[in-house]
């Protein structure tokens, strides 16, 4: 059950990576981006949240490898 619940969080979190690399390519966040020399804060929490659960799912995964 545990190795289920890490890869969904591994899934969910390389979707959020995903979405969030989209989200900085688009055409009103390169606009944002060239007015206020900052990408937009909705692009970079996606980025940084799907970061930490795919990281959180690939030790998840990983853990019950190391310590058995």
């Amino acid at each position: 059950m545990q190795k289920m619940i890490s890869a969904a969080l591994l899934i969910g979190g390389l979707v959020l990576l995903y979405f969030g690399y989209q989200e900085t390519q688009s055409l009103g966040n390169e606009v944002n981006e060239f007015v206020t020399g900052s990408p937009d804060d909705r692009s970079m929490w996606m980025m940084g949240g799907g970061a930490a659960i795919a990281i959180a799912g690939l030790v998840g995964l990983v853990r019950g490898k190391i310590f058995k």
